[in-house]
């Protein structure tokens, strides 16, 4: 029997002898590149893999098809992993140095989640295996949110009270340099404004009602509207984008009866994130009534801002110190150095070293929604190079090759590890639950998504239905 101080050196241990057996699910992921909320074939081989590791699987949860929770154990504290599965639209790419689509336009894991679900579950399992070997009370869930490029699995899950009963969650990201922190985000909202008006012949418009016309009215009313609100701070600034995403008939000598503007925005709070998008949704009654047409408001999605927690976070820290960022080789760091160059950046090649301990704030993601319900921290680990961005072709293929393979073995370690920590140490959770309380200040969760809306299953649909016959020939996976 192994006692709790062997935990650590258990899961490393498992971890260097078992990974590669999980690296043909992660290629397979890759080659499925499944839009948010189309992940049926990821979602799918991931709960297999959970099975067959001894989880029980609840899937389709939430009123979605490719979300799952996936649990092992019967006592103890319990403790989440965060799993996602889902592609970006345009992003195909070979495992090659220049741009070589798989299949041209179509999606691609420009954002390396085909690797962060499977280094995710290789953490469950790794200490799934540890409690069962040193017979530890300990509960394990395995999150699988779809879609969080567009924020929609977890808002919908956590309205659903799936996130209710953690002691601590826990998640990961690739991104271009290692490090944990306890950053906050933004609150996120992502709404559709569809207007519907009359055609009527060029030759007398003032026979019709023009949706166009209601939209670009209401693109004129948001621009006027940043002015009005609060400008959050440079790490996270209150931003609102728009577009029409659907405007027509398409003839310039037909009067528009369709518009649709779809209006995303990142506010400091979700009780301020509220406000403005009262203001957005007077922006388009007002102008319905002024151009005579009708209005129909579709809320896709909406999160909360993040709940930083220092105490999980340095746990976090602490772990990706001794287990240490990714070690790359000359090759890796050959192909990181040509695409820098092509770009006109430092030519730095990929990141070897652990960021310094900070707190800060993160780009928007739905991650945030676990911190309202228990204490929540990740860290990043580097599986793509500093300089050339992120949600590129290049990141594609960083995460079908050695480069994200290394990340994804980093990152199981760290969050195995701080797992056992979690586990093993029950001071730490107390003290990461009074952080947590403490910073809640009272606030409790209130879902921003009205109990009436449904999740936006279908918004990938067309296109992923576009595209994937192209790409069956191309996947890794029977």
């Amino acid at each position: 029997m192994l006692n709790k101080q062997s935990g650590k050196d258990f899961v490393t241990s498992w971890l260097d002898s078992e990974s590669s057996r999980f690296y043909p699910y992660a290629d397979a992921v890759w080659s499925f590149a499944e839009l948010g909320c189309t992940e049926h074939r990821s979602s799918a081989l991931l709960c297999d893999l959970l099975e067959t590791n001894g989880f029980n699987v609840e899937r389709g949860v939430a009123g979605m098809p490719t979300a799952f929770v996936a649990a092992w154990g019967g006592r103890g504290p319990v403790i989440g992993i965060n799993c996602e599965y889902d592609a970006l639209p345009g992003l195909s790419q070979r495992l090659h140095s220049e741009k070589i689509p798989v299949v041209e336009e179509a999606p691609g894991h420009g954002c390396g989640h085909n690797i962060l679900g499977v280094g995710s579950i290789m953490a469950a399992v790794a200490v799934k295996e540890w409690l069962s070997n040193c017979e530890l009370p300990g509960i394990i869930k395995v999150l699988g949110t779809p879609a969080e490029e567009i924020c929609v699995g977890k808002p919908f899950m956590a309205r659903a009270g799936l996130f209710k009963g953690f002691d601590a969650i826990i998640d990961w990201h690739p991104w271009d340099r290692t490090g944990a922190n306890y950053d906050t985000c933004n609150a996120y909202f992502n709404v559709k404004y569809h207007f519907t008006g009359r055609t009527a012949h060029g030759n007398s418009p003032w026979e019709g009602r023009s949706a166009l016309d209601s939209g670009l009215l209401m693109g004129h009313a948001i621009e006027l509207l940043r002015e009005h609100i609060p400008p959050g701070n440079p790490d996270a600034a209150n931003t609102i984008n728009y577009t029409f995403e659907d405007v027509g008939p398409e003839y310039p000598s037909v009067v528009s009866d369709r518009c649709t503007v779809w209006v995303v925005g990142r506010i400091t709070t979700a009780v301020e994130a509220a406000r403005v998008i009262e203001r957005i949704h007077r922006c388009a009654e007002g102008t319905s009534v002024a151009t005579g047409t009708s209005v129909t408001i579709e809320i896709v999605t909406a999160t909360h801002e993040k709940i930083p927690n220092q105490t999980l976070a340095a746990i976090l820290h602490q772990n990706c110190v001794e287990v240490g960022p990714p070690r790359f080789d000359e090759r890796e760091h050959g192909m990181a150095k040509y695409w820098q160059s092509a770009l006109g950046v430092p030519e730095v090649g990929l990141c070897e070293e652990i960021e310094d301990f900070r707190g800060g704030a993160s780009a928007v993601t739905d991650n945030s929604e676990f911190s309202w319900f228990a204490p929540f921290a990740m860290v990043w680990v580097a599986g793509g190079p500093p300089g050339i961005g992120w949600h590129n072709w290049q990141i594609t293929a960083c995460s079908r090759g050695s480069i994200g393979k290394k990340a994804m073995e980093t990152a199981a370690k760290v969050l195995a590890t701080s797992a056992v920590d979690l586990l093993t140490k029950p001071e730490v959770l107390v003290q990461a639950q009074a952080e947590w309380r403490d910073r809640l200040a009272g606030k409790t969760y209130q879902p921003l998504i009205p109990q009436e809306t449904s999740p936006p299953i279908r918004i990938n649909e067309r296109t992923m239905e576009r595209y994937r016959p192209l790409m069956v020939p191309h996947y890794e996976w029977p």
